[in-house]
């Protein structure tokens, strides 16, 4: 944190000054303040979090129109202008979160107790109320302050099984009607906000960045957040909120903090990848193109969409902000992934200065008064919190880094399936697809450009610098990636015949996999199933499982080699995986049951759960005890992942 102009701790003028402020009541409403504590508030966070800056609540209107009302967590109030924790937060701009440990912007009295929007708290908010029509067109917005209580503090997991129909419903959920009712009409109301963005040429990207796992003050592993519906309506109703601010300060004459992610520079690049799939975007930068182009790939190939996500989202480059003052068509670019001309922050006050900062340009356009900053403080304030944002992300990825050299320091020399994700004369660098690490090519890097899958050796995992270095075979390199490129098109078109039985011949057999040719030309794989009794040269019937055009993978299974012992206990695993999602972090007693070169599997008593240890198997036996921390639990694929717990 130091190292990158962070001031990590809080200074005693901040920590007394904290100290004696009060909390509020609620029992005396302050003039200007509106009662809103009848309405059926809730929030949706991660299930960690404490700083809770947003709730929402929804009414259905006469007209058919859904009235929407996000309360985002009063800093104002409570963090004067020139303060000691003002100018701490000024400092540090954002709050950084390194998995391991949580730097907040402001100290956690203020963002976890007095501002944060607690369940079964009165508190403090800003509330942005808008009008969502059936089409998802906005209007009767308003913004005010008022007094709220928070019903239920949800989670994005539990919500987002129940909306998709996979999991129950949340207790909270489960106990109240109102509440249950509530969150359907608020999904509602996302999807019509959602579909609005899209026809305008809103992008739509889940994101790939891995966090590390942290269970009893270790790191047990690197985990990516997966895109859901609960997700999509807590991103829905930010943007929404984030757009109806910016046009408020704008149709009420006051400047603002923008925040602009401008046109991209590698657009070239993002065609390219595109036609590697069979897709035409146009030459120049076009958001509703790209938009359609990425709804498409959703849409097929949905378990691989992310690594294309991540391409693109390195490609269009990072946001900025920037102060804007000017009206109509003389304003500043808007955000080319949002498809909006006009977009501030304003929902995460408690960790994010640019937040407050609006918060503040609010509260001075109600009370009638002057801008609270010059144009000069907004432009300093624009430049410092753009900047310090990119260092926090360089103090998050060094610290995944450093997790992520932790997990791979026992695998020095292993070969690994990765997709670069930049590539300049700084360097190129590349993703594994599993673990979700991130390193940097050092040698065989010529040639590569981001989107391409390449195999790599890892030869550097240094944990105490955060160093985590990959070679590429750069022998006939070209050659590989015009290959690689082929099998995307070639998957993207094999997967209407999903389930088919296929002729094909056997063209490899080795400790990396088995690989056959289809007779008709149409594609290559790797047989993942049943391939023990296959050698090269047979001729052989073969189901297609799974395409990936993303990375270009095709898997079969050879039906009649498959042993039907393992698939029976492929479905035991499945459902112990159902049980065990909820346990991630817990230690179990187990013992070895099998040891090979491609995996280590124990049995772990008395739960009868059987699994595959995946990290700190060197040395083991069968037959050997061993003390295992569970680090995953994927009942669709029937994982169940654990390390040595030492490891």
């Amino acid at each position: 944190m130091r190292a990158n102009g962070f001031a990590p701790e809080f200074s005693p003028d901040v920590l007394r000054e904290v100290a004696a402020l009060a909390g509020y009541s609620g029992e005396q409403l302050l003039p200007g303040v509106r009662d809103l504590r009848a309405l059926p508030w809730s929030s949706i966070d991660n299930r960690q979090s404490r700083d809770l800056d947003q709730i929402e609540a929804a009414e259905r209107l006469p007209d058919g129109a859904i009235r929407l009302l996000i309360g985002v967590a009063d800093v104002d109030s409570f963090v004067m202008l020139g303060s000691a924790a003002d100018v701490h937060a000024a400092a540090n701009t954002t709050s950084v979160y390194t998995g391991v440990a949580v730097f907040p912007m402001l100290p956690e009295r203020l963002s976890t107790h007095l501002t944060s929007l607690n369940e079964g708290e009165d508190r403090l908010a800003v509330v942005v109320q808008v009008d969502v029509a059936a089409d998802g067109a906005l209007s009767n917005a308003g913004v005010y302050r008022a007094i709220v209580h928070n019903r239920a503090k949800l989670t994005y997991d539990a919500v987002g099984a129940w909306l998709e129909g996979t999991g129950p419903a949340p207790e909270a959920i489960a106990r109240s009607t109102e509440l249950r009712d509530q969150l359907r009409l608020q999904d509602e109301a996302a999807g019509r906000l959602r579909l609005a963005r899209k026809r305008a040429g809103a992008l739509d990207f889940e994101s790939v960045e891995a966090s590390p796992v942290v269970a009893s003050g270790k790191v047990i592993d690197l985990q990516v957040a997966r895109r859901s519906r609960a997700r999509d309506l807590i991103e829905d109703f930010m943007v929404a909120a984030n757009r109806t601010v910016a046009t408020y300060l704008l149709e009420n004459g006051s400047a603002s903090l923008r925040r602009v992610v401008r046109e991209p520079k590698r657009w070239d690049r993002i065609v390219a990848l595109a036609a590697e799939i069979g897709e035409a975007l146009p030459d120049r930068p076009n958001s509703v193109a790209l938009s359609e182009f990425l709804a498409r790939r959703r849409a097929a190939d949905p378990e691989h969409f992310a690594d294309l996500s991540l391409s693109v989202v390195k490609l269009l480059g990072p946001g900025v902000y920037v102060l804007e003052r000017r009206l109509g068509d003389r304003r500043e670019a808007g955000h080319f992934g949002l498809a909006v001309a006009d977009y501030v922050h304003s929902t995460a006050p408690n960790r994010r200065f640019a937040d407050l900062v609006t918060q503040r340009m609010l509260r001075a356009v109600a009370a009638g008064e002057g801008a609270p900053y010059t144009p000069e403080e907004l432009t300093e304030i624009a430049r410092r919190c753009t900047e310090r944002g990119d260092a926090a992300r360089k103090v998050e990825r060094r610290m995944r880094k450093v997790a992520g050299a932790s997990l791979l320091a026992e695998r020095l020399g292993e070969s690994f399936a990765a997709v670069v994700t930049a590539a300049s004369p700084k360097g190129t660098y590349a993703r594994l697809l599993s673990p979700p690490v991130e390193g940097r090519i050092v040698r065989g890097a010529r040639g590569l450009d981001v989107g391409d899958t390449v195999r790599l050796i890892l030869v550097v995992a240094d944990p105490m610098q955060g160093f985590i270095d990959f070679t590429h075979d750069a022998t006939d390199a070209s050659r590989k990636l015009e290959r690689s490129r082929r099998k995307k098109v070639a998957a993207d078109r094999l997967r209407p015949r999903i389930g088919e039985v296929l002729e094909a011949e056997v063209t490899g057999v080795s400790e990396r996999g088995t690989y056959v040719r289809l007779l008709d030309g149409s594609g290559e794989g790797r047989v993942v199933r049943g391939h023990k009794p296959l050698m090269p040269g047979m001729k052989v019937p073969v189901t297609l499982l799974r395409t990936d055009s993303v990375h270009g993978f095709i898997d079969f299974e050879y039906t009649s080699g498959v042993d039907r012992a393992k698939e029976e206990r492929v479905a035991r695993k499945r459902a112990a995986a159902v049980t065990l999602q909820d346990r991630i972090g817990e230690t179990f007693d187990a013992v070895v049951t099998g040891v090979s070169k491609k995996a280590t599997w124990i049995a772990v008593a008395p739960e009868r759960l059987e699994g595959r240890l995946v990290r700190g198997q060197r040395g083991l036996s069968v037959g050997d005890a061993v003390r295992v921390v569970l680090l995953a639990a994927d009942p669709s694929r029937g994982f169940i992942d654990f390390a040595r717990e030492e490891a």
